[in-house]
């Protein structure tokens, strides 16, 4: 790649592994709030046609229609629910998943923080009793392995408590992808505990905590970067544990450290972001609206999985 140029988001692919996972059951009967828009029906199209899920269209129906008619989709048997801007279309989707009427909710062409407020207040009703959080899925081409990184995108700055809550999402997520013992790196600026990085002590915490539970998962930190991803690196430093330099999930301390590592491995790596909110009694897809089709294709089929029992 040369020198100040980025990868095209057009290049994106998203990785036939997770297809696979995601298909071959039940589609998942799914609300995209603010469908109308090319790219976030295309999308749709893309994961209705693979078999993951059955769309309920939300937005303007005149808007949904010429978007459609766009990318050549007939969408006649579709369910179209009419919403006349952002906020009333995330407010029907939080209606829909609140009654049952859907198992998942996929943020279109709309603001996130529009698409997620009614989600969380007390009568949107998908919050539980554990902490929801973020994961994302990362593929990058010509790579088999799959990463998974959280909190990204919604729990700013999260405390000991809060983290394990996170850790805990992602495992259970992880299990669900067939990681029947999934690596958990707590990303920090070391892998030396020390009082002038208080975020390395509170690694320290959590993978004590975790040592001590009965969450099936290996969890360890603190961790530098380079100790996370190579085993080489992390041999020299003399870490030993199956964790280091082969984690399947890396929990970042703040929002800033998260937000700029997925965007690396999507700009200067071409990797492929499957982002996902857990924790509630419906996930919800949560993509930017720069993102192609295939980061969207990729996040249906990981809520696919997760709402699956088996």
């Amino acid at each position: 790649m040369a020198a100040g140029t980025f990868l095209s988001s057009q290049q994106v692919v998203c990785p036939p592994s997770l297809l696979r996972r995601a298909a071959g059951k039940d589609p998942a009967v799914t609300a995209i709030v603010g469908a109308d828009h090319p790219v976030v029906l295309d999308s749709a199209r893309q994961a209705q046609e693979t078999g993951i899920i059955v769309p309920v269209l939300i937005g303007s129906p005149s808007g949904i229609e010429n978007a459609a008619q766009e990318i050549g989709w007939d969408i006649s048997g579709l369910e179209i629910v009419e919403a006349s801007g952002e906020a009333s279309a995330a407010q029907a989707g939080a209606q829909l998943a609140s009654s049952k009427r859907v198992q998942m909710v996929m943020k279109g062409h709309v603001h996130s923080d529009t698409f997620m407020r009614p989600l969380l207040t007390k009568e949107g009703r998908i919050r539980g009793a554990g902490r929801l959080s973020h994961v994302f899925h990362m593929t990058v081409p010509n790579n088999d392995k799959e990463i998974m990184l959280t909190d990204c995108a919604l729990n700013v700055a999260p405390n000991i408590k809060t983290r394990i809550a996170i850790v805990e999402n992602a495992a259970t997520l992880a299990h669900k992808l067939g990681i029947t013992t999934p690596r958990v790196a707590l990303l920090a600026a070391s892998e030396t505990v020390s009082g002038a990085m208080p975020v390395t002590r509170e690694c320290e915490q959590i993978a004590e905590h975790f040592s001590a539970s009965d969450l099936n998962a290996e969890v360890f930190g603190p961790l530098a970067f380079d100790n996370i991803v190579s085993a080489d690196a992390a041999k020299m430093k003399g870490i030993e544990h199956p964790v280091a330099g082969d984690a399947d999930v890396i929990v970042v301390p703040t929002i800033e450290a998260g937000n700029a590592l997925f965007k690396m491995m999507v700009y200067f790596m071409g990797a492929c972001a499957a982002g996902i909110v857990l924790g509630g009694s419906v996930p919800a897809l949560l993509t930017s609206r720069a993102d192609p089709p295939a980061a969207r294709l990729a996040s249906a089929a990981l809520g696919a999985i997760s709402v699956r029992s088996d």
